[in-house]
């Protein structure tokens, strides 16, 4: 499962260092990989009498030493002082070390221990590919694609969450039941996570903190000792407001309790968003803290469309800060991929990148990968005289209420884009973090995508500009919201469904609109429709879905079976803009993946009438909905 590249920075480091530490994540292939090296021998301290066979081993001079699971408490303090007799034998190896030395751990040794000046040299091992996890549950005999979209979608690029997820599957649990899964995968995962901590009792907080995705000492109620003991697992991080588990760790530890016990699961997330809003409420916060206080917010809400554009199961590498001089290039590399990604004419949208670039890149906040490589980026302007001139052309007959008000200020966004779903969550998260601290956010969007997702987080519509700007078929719409501290509670609150997580019947839905299935407007139902095609490969986002409320759909099977009925008679119907609409939607929503840009290049049709076919065939699977009688 490891890639070469892994291969080779291992390699390049055990050949210039003599103390190298490889690290990642439970499960990540870091012992397989290590074995890939020629190793003269090897210690597991997992083993009894491991640490005595170090010391006896790292004293004879010789080739590689692996010394694999330096995990647990005071591991590495052991393992340092072990390699530490001085000595001045001959040989590469230099500070007293006889022969050279891997050291395996999941968390970085530097974290652990004062090694003085022999700190290992520290090379991190990442997630696999998506498409390395889809060849590995095949080569297991996993073949059916629901049940290997489930291993993809457990596995968040862990090697070994791959292997336990086809187990899950050859142990006769359906992939249309992911928390019977997760929850086999789970119990494995807590056993190996045992050689860290000793004890039972912070395995059940565990899923309690990966519930809530970020907790403090009050919120976990488990007092300090509990709290340090969660707080020393190699899958937990301390972040700004607390405790959190790492992806795709946290991912699964919720699916299982959910599954597991759906009720309590309910309430542990309820009491945690009203520790959220109180918190924002009652005690004077910064704007840092305040950001962190509504992204933790917005993951309780529990709302699909929510979770998937912002919190994607994986781990996140990137790093965001405001773009640098020099870095005029890499911006217009990737926004000429965002124009690409979005269906926009090319030249147009350069212009108006321009037109953001003329104060410098300032306006531009750059995700960084881990070599400092930006993969992402957000236009994210501030609203004065100085940048008016590159924001009208983006709100024309709204920017006078927008631009010229009372009290003018905040931020405007003209386009985010990441170059993968786990870059593109982070940059949209950065994102409502620098709105929260600005105090208020103007969007002008012509995404589909970012249009339901503002729809959700109840962003007041301004409506759609006059021109079309980007050539692509559909003009941007407007939106806005108000970030100020006083009404951050009350926001909150409104998002966050009531009881079981999804609204109630009669209960207001995004923008205040009810969003019972039949019962919801006419113009909301189509966007509802699309959510679902989206994510018709997903039953768990599926069941969460009110278009359930339809009579005879009913489950998560049933409405993926009605939808692609529906999108293959509008694509079989006599007319020949409804069988184009219904093609669209066959492609996009049902085909092998592609962009809408593709699509259109596929179906040879011009951008405006790819669109409008698009919207249109949504607007007919919506009124074939069945509707409650009586």
């Amino acid at each position: 499962m490891e890639t070469t590249d892994d291969l080779a920075r291992l390699r390049a480091a055990v050949d210039t260092h003599a103390l190298v530490n490889l690290t990642g994540g439970l499960g990540s292939g870091k012992s397989r990989l290590a074995r890939r090296l020629p190793v003269a021998a090897a210690v597991d301290l997992a083993a009894d009498g491991g640490l005595g066979g170090l010391r006896r081993l790292a004293a004879q001079p010789g080739g590689l030493l692996l010394v694999d699971s330096v995990d647990g408490p005071g591991r590495a303090e052991a393992v340092a002082a072990a390699l530490d007799p001085a000595g001045d034998a001959p040989g590469p190896a230099p500070s007293g070390l006889r022969r050279p030395v891997l050291l395996v751990s999941r968390l970085p040794l530097r974290a652990a221990a004062d090694w003085g000046e022999r700190a290992p040299v520290t090379v991190g091992l990442g997630p696999r590919p998506a498409a390395a996890v889809e060849a590995q549950a095949r080569a297991a005999g996993v073949t059916d694609p629901e049940a290997v979209a489930l291993v993809v979608r457990l596995a968040g690029g862990v090697p070994l969450l791959a292997d336990l997820a086809c187990r899950a599957l050859h142990a006769g649990i359906a992939p249309d039941v992911p928390g019977a899964a997760a929850d086999r995968m789970a119990g494995e995962v807590l056993e190996r996570l045992g050689r860290e901590r000793p004890g039972q009792r912070w395995r059940h907080a565990l899923r309690l903190l990966a519930t809530v995705r970020t907790g403090d000492e009050r919120l976990l109620s488990g007092g300090p000792e509990l709290f340090e003991t969660l707080a020393g697992l190699s899958l937990v991080r301390r972040e700004r407001l607390g405790l959190t588990v790492r992806e795709p760790y946290r991912s699964l530890f919720e699916t299982a309790y959910r599954w597991r016990r759906p009720q309590a699961y309910e309430e542990v997330r309820t009491r945690a968003a009203g520790y959220r809003r109180a918190l924002l409420a009652e005690r004077p916060a910064g704007p840092q803290e305040r950001a962190g206080l509504v992204e933790e917010g917005l993951f309780l809400t529990g709302d699909p469309l929510v979770r998937t554009s912002l919190f994607p199961p994986a781990e996140e590498f990137s790093r965001i800060g405001p773009a640098r001089p020099g870095e005029a290039d890499d911006i217009g590399r990737l926004m000429h991929r965002w124009a690409v990604r979005g269906g926009f004419d090319v030249r147009r949208s350069e212009r108006i990148v321009e037109r953001w670039l003329d104060g410098g890149p300032a306006a531009f906040r750059l995700a960084r990968d881990r070599e400092g490589r930006p993969v992402g980026l957000a236009a994210l302007l501030p609203v004065g005289a100085d940048t008016e001139a590159g924001i009208e052309p983006l709100l024309q007959q709204h920017a006078a209420d927008l631009l010229g008000g009372p009290g003018p200020g905040g931020l405007f966004l003209g386009a985010a884009y990441g170059a993968d779903p786990v870059v593109h969550a982070q940059i949209l998260r950065d994102i409502l973090g620098q709105a929260v601290r600005a105090g208020h956010l103007v969007v002008s969007t012509a995404s589909p995508d970012y249009q339901a997702l503002l729809h959700t987080l109840s962003f007041r519509p301004h409506g759609g500009i006059r021109d079309d700007v980007y050539r692509c078929g559909r003009r941007p719409e407007v939106y806005s919201h108000d970030f100020g501290a006083a009404g951050l509670p009350g926001w909150m609150g409104a998002l966050t469904p009531p009881g079981a997580g999804r609204p109630a019947a009669g209960s207001a839905g995004p923008g205040g609109r009810d969003v019972r299935g039949v019962d919801a407007p006419v113009r909301d139902v189509p966007v509802l429709v699309a959510r679902a095609l989206a994510r018709l490969g997903d039953p768990a986002e599926l069941a969460r879905s009110p278009l359930l409320a339809c009579p005879g759909i009913g489950s998560p099977a049933g409405l993926r079976a009605w939808l692609r009925d529906a999108v293959a008679e509008l694509a079989a119907a006599e007319a020949p803009a409804d069988a184009e609409a219904g093609a669209i939607l066959q492609a996009y929503y049902l085909g092998r993946s592609r962009t809408h840009h593709q699509v259109a290049r596929r179906l040879h049709l011009s951008r405006a009438t790819y669109f409008r076919r698009l919207r249109r065939g949504l607007a007919l699977v919506a009124a074939r909905l069945p509707v409650r009688t009586g």
